[in-house]
């Protein structure tokens, strides 16, 4: 990356810079390569931050599926976790896992489940073969406690195993559908196909691990035994381990990524989170592969209005992505991104991996319940994995004195709706969005992969006025 002007002599959001354009040989977007430099695997730099309200196994196995990781909370007990990799391990890395139930069901029953997927469709099996597939619109007329046989659409396209993107599509929009399952030869039911999800298996990779599964990561905790529990994480399937805590730069930190890197021999070890070249430097020659970087910038975190400490994430990025790059190592930027130049920024300013939070809170395969508010209108509550909330779930195993003891203290949001946007209420959607800002910002640069964008990549510092010339007026003015 070059600056376009001299370093304004203090830090930097991802608002006070932009991108100018380069001379560029790229011929288009479709011909720029987004596998990520850390080697982890990722064919996206698209990162799941490890916020309970968001990453769970919808998430997890959904964005692997495009190419993208998602990183399971630290404070899940280790016979969930195994549930959750087990499952998401299990999951077709190409056709999307359905929502199923038996023709007893109720309308009621499908509704409740229905939101949890962006197919948003039930399918009807017996014997773990399809009768049919239910919509919320088949429900419209009937009382809840109507049972799926009796309204479910009963004449099912059924697609093959083998069929190819072009063919699924085309087939489905023949026949005026959304969505189709696929069976296998005895006729059991393996997955669906959407027409939006052909298209995408053409233009995404999944993330996949040596034995071709999807990939999914873990958080680990500094405190207790952090290398006793990596150690069960990689023995139940965990691909990429990450210590994480609000303030990593300190000697607890170190040792555990001393500690987890006996444990754990050569599984890949992201560790955070700072904010500096020193304490980037300290968490690599303990054993980290990768450094999460960024204080503060979480839309649910309260830090830096608490404490006063953090740092502008774009500056952090720079600085701890440079003293990477001096060990042949990388750095994730976590937090701060509300718009796809964001991402696109953070790659530019040295990032190898973008994590992405309260983003993707308000989407169909968050971890959160979907609810009603009196508009009618859908919403998942999200939290700060600082906040009294989250600090109750991490201490359930403590005293009750120990746990009201620490719940005086919290530096994040306990409770904030998030809303899901009618027109991209899935977390595909959200990935849509960023890979095809961040295409067209790479051809803009005139680079084909990240490597070389980081190195065309020319950044200007901009005022408040800059930043505002730029947003799109939705209306008149």
């Amino acid at each position: 990356m070059r600056m376009l002007h001299p370093h304004p002599g203090y830090d930097l959001t991802y608002n006070d810079v932009f991108m100018v354009p380069n001379l560029s040989a790229v011929p288009s977007r479709m011909d720029v390569d987004l596998t990520t430099p850390d080697s982890l695997g990722t064919t996206i730099p698209f990162v799941v931050s490890n916020m309970t309200a968001v990453a769970g196994r919808r998430m997890a196995e959904t964005v692997a599926r495009r190419g993208g990781i998602a990183i399971l909370p630290q404070d899940i007990p280790i016979d969930v976790v195994q549930t959750v990799i087990a499952s998401v391990k299990s999951c077709h890395s190409v056709f999307e896992t359905p929502i199923t139930m038996g023709p007893e069901a109720t309308i009621g029953d499908a509704l409740s489940l229905i939101h949890k997927r962006a197919h948003a469709a039930v399918v009807v099996v017996e014997d773990g073969r399809p009768l049919g597939v239910f919509t919320a619109k088949d429900g419209d007329g009937f009382d809840r406690f109507t049972q799926l046989r009796n309204v479910m659409s009963s004449t099912v396209h059924i697609l093959a195993p083998d069929v190819d993107a072009a063919t699924a599509h085309e087939q489905l929009g023949e026949r005026r559908l959304h969505v189709a399952p696929v069976v296998d030869d005895t006729e059991r039911l393996l997955g669906v196909v959407t027409r939006k999800g052909a298209l995408r298996s053409t233009i995404y990779t999944p993330a996949l691990d040596s034995a071709d599964k999807l990939m999914v990561g873990v958080a680990v905790g500094i405190n207790g035994d952090p290398a006793g529990r990596a150690a069960e994480l990689t023995a139940i399937g965990a691909d990429v381990l990450v210590i994480d805590t609000a303030h990593g730069h300190q000697t607890r930190t170190l040792h555990a990524i001393e500690s987890v890197r006996s444990a754990v021999g050569d599984t890949k070890i992201v560790a955070g989170n700072v904010v500096t070249a020193e304490g980037t430097r300290q968490m690599l020659e303990a054993g980290a592969d990768v450094i999460k970087v960024g204080v503060g910038p979480g839309a649910m975190c309260t830090t830096r209005m608490m404490t006063g400490v953090g740092r502008p994430q774009f500056s952090a990025v720079v600085e701890c992505a440079d003293e990477a790059a001096r060990f042949g190592a990388h750095i994730w930027a976590d937090g701060g991104v509300k718009y796809p130049r964001d991402v696109a920024l953070a790659l530019a300013g040295g990032a190898a991996n973008v994590m992405i939070g309260s983003w993707l809170a308000g989407t169909y395969e968050s971890a959160a319940d979907t609810r009603l508010d009196t508009d009618g209108r859908l919403y998942k509550e999200s939290f700060g994995m600082a906040s009294n909330r989250a600090v109750k779930n991490r201490t359930r195993t403590e005293s009750e004195f120990e746990r009201a003891r620490k719940e005086l203290f919290e530096e994040g949001i306990s409770t904030s709706r998030m809303y899901l946007d009618p027109e991209r209420p899935g977390v595909e959607d959200i990935i849509d969005q960023v890979v095809a800002g961040l295409r067209s910002s790479c051809t803009y640069a005139g680079a084909a992969s990240i490597a070389e964008f980081q190195e065309r990549a020319v950044v200007g510092v901009q005022g408040a006025a800059g930043y505002d010339e730029g947003r799109p007026q939705g209306i008149s003015w």
